[in-house]
C-alpha cells in the first residue's frame, strides 16, 4: 500500500547547522537525526510525504539546496508547501525546474497522489491574533483564495478525497471554524495537516476531528521529530 506521511518545521540550515535548533530548547538537540530516523523506519519508496512549510532557513535557493539535497536523499515522493521562514522560495516556474527530482510543491496548485488531491496554501496570521492588522487581513484573504483555488482545481479534475495543507493553522484549539466548515461542505477534505505551531504554542493546534476531518498539528517538535502516517 501507498501510504501518505506528514511532517512540518524540519527548519534545516545546512549540514552542520548554521542555526542550530537547540537554542529552543534541549529537545531540539540532534531534530533532523531523529527526524531521519523515524522517516526511515516508516517511509517507503512509493509512499509520499508532506511537509508543512519552514523547510529551510536559507535565504536563498542556492543557500537551501543543501537542505533540499538532504530531503531528496530520503525515501519517497515529498510535496512541500511554503512557510513564513521559507525565503528561498522562488516562482512556480523556477520551483518546477530547479527542485530535486522526489521534491514537488503546491502554490495555487494541487497535487495527485493515487486517489488524494494534496491541496492548500501557506496560510496567514489568525484573525483572532492581537496584532492583527489591515495588512494581514488583505494577506490572509488572498491565501484563502489560494486555498479555494487548490481545491477548486481538485475538485474539477474528480478528485472525490482531498488533504489539506496549510503552514498557519486555519483555526485554534477550543475555537469554531466556519471558514473551514465551508470548505468541508464544498469540498471532500478527509485529512487537514498544519504546522507553525511551537513549544507552548503547541497547545493552541486543534488535533481530532473537526466538520467530519481529521485535523492534525505535524510541526516536528510537536510530533516528536517522528514522521506522522495518515494514510
Amino acid at each position: 500500500m501507498n501510504r501518505i506521511h506528514a511532517i512540518g518545521d524540519l527548519h534545516l540550515s545546512g549540514f552542520p547547522p548554521s542555526k542550530p535548533m537547540s537554542i529552543f530548547g534541549d529537545n531540539w538537540t540532534d531534530h533532523w537525526e531523529k527526524i531521519k530516523q523515524s522517516w526511515y523506519e516508516k517511509v517507503a519508496e512509493q509512499d509520499t510525504v508532506l511537509l508543512a512549510g519552514d523547510t529551510s532557513w536559507a535565504k536563498t535557493f542556492e543557500a537551501a539546496l543543501a537542505d533540499l539535497a538532504a530531503i531528496d536523499e530520503l525515501p519517497g515522493r515529498k510535496i512541500i508547501i511554503k512557510g513564513n521562514h521559507d525565503y528561498w522560495w522562488l516562482t512556480s516556474s523556477k520551483m518546477q525546474r530547479l527542485l530535486p527530482p522526489t521534491i514537488g510543491f503546491i502554490h495555487n496548485s494541487y497535487a495527485a497522489v493515487g486517489e488524494f488531491a494534496i491541496c492548500g496554501s501557506r496560510g496567514w496570521t489568525n484573525p483572532l491574533d492581537e496584532n492583527f492588522t489591515e495588512e494581514d487581513q488583505k494577506i490572509y484573504q488572498r491565501e484563502q483564495g489560494r486555498i479555494i483555488a487548490s481545491l477548486a482545481a481538485a475538485k474539477q479534475d474528480g478528485f472525490s478525497r482531498m488533504i489539506l495543507m496549510t503552514h498557519y493553522p486555519l483555526f485554534y484549539a477550543g475555537y469554531t471554524c466556519p471558514w473551514l466548515e465551508e470548505l468541508c461542505r464544498l469540498y471532500p477534505i478527509v485529512h487537514y495537516v498544519f504546522g507553525h505551531l511551537h513549544g507552548s504554542g503547541i497547545s493552541l493546534g486543534p488535533n481530532g476531528y473537526y466538520a467530519g476531518v481529521d485535523c492534525r498539528l505535524v510541526s516536528c517538535d510537536a510530533l516528536d521529530f517522528k514522521v506522522a502516517t495518515l494514510i
